[in-house]
């Protein structure tokens, strides 16, 4: 993956990283939507700043005006992308007349998980986990900021603790399955994993 400059310039010298000023923030905030946009459309294979240029309508300088180079660009795509994930789930959680357990929950937000525009997110943790020292912070804190979201339906009468630990088992199986759903093609086991993961969930409220 190709996350370089690709002009030569070294350490972006004599471009600013921001204006300071709202309208500049309006421009950088327009600039993240475009990119981030264009990762979630076509993934994280081949990115640059060109390419990130071609998608924002501009040219790789005045990105480098707005951001501190390609990493940082990217990472701030991806957290936005990401955000946005997390409020979707909110969304899911509290939509509704009443309070979805954590088995609705699961049901609910699984195709919005796995849908093709989030596998740039599933990509990023990839690609932290190839080289950590450049790209950890893609992924640190991704799963951890479902936790609030799942403990959020978990039944009112459970304790603190298994709540939390409900919520870990979750995300962990969640996790399993998107890994599998983005390397292969085993469409009937990861489907026949995901109810078994749903119904254990059944069985844990009505227990």
């Amino acid at each position: 993956m190709d996350v370089s400059a690709e002009d030569g310039t070294p350490n972006q010298a004599g471009y600013r990283r921001s204006t300071g000023s709202p309208r500049g923030e309006a421009r950088r905030r327009d600039l993240l939507d475009r990119v981030s946009e264009d990762l979630a459309a076509n993934g994280l294979v081949d990115f640059s700043l060109r390419r990130a240029a071609r998608a924002a309508g501009t040219t790789h300088k005045v990105l480098l005006y707005y951001f501190d180079g390609a990493d940082d660009l990217l990472a701030q795509a991806v957290l936005q992308l990401r955000e946005q994930r997390v409020e979707r789930a909110w969304a899911v959680a509290t939509e509704g007349p009443g309070r979805r357990t954590p088995s609705q929950w699961v049901r609910a937000v699984w195709p919005d998980l796995v849908g093709p525009q989030a596998r740039v997110l599933e990509q990023a943790i990839g690609l932290a986990m190839y080289d950590p020292d450049r790209y950890g912070a893609l992924a640190r804190g991704a799963s951890e900021q479902y936790l609030p979201v799942l403990l959020a339906v978990c039944p009112e009468h459970w304790s603190a603790e298994r709540g939390r630990e409900v919520a870990e088992m979750v995300l962990a199986a969640l996790r399993g399955f998107l890994v599998a759903a983005r390397t292969s093609d085993d469409t009937s086991g990861i489907a026949a994993g995901f109810e078994a993961l749903a119904r254990a969930l059944e069985r844990e409220e009505a227990g």
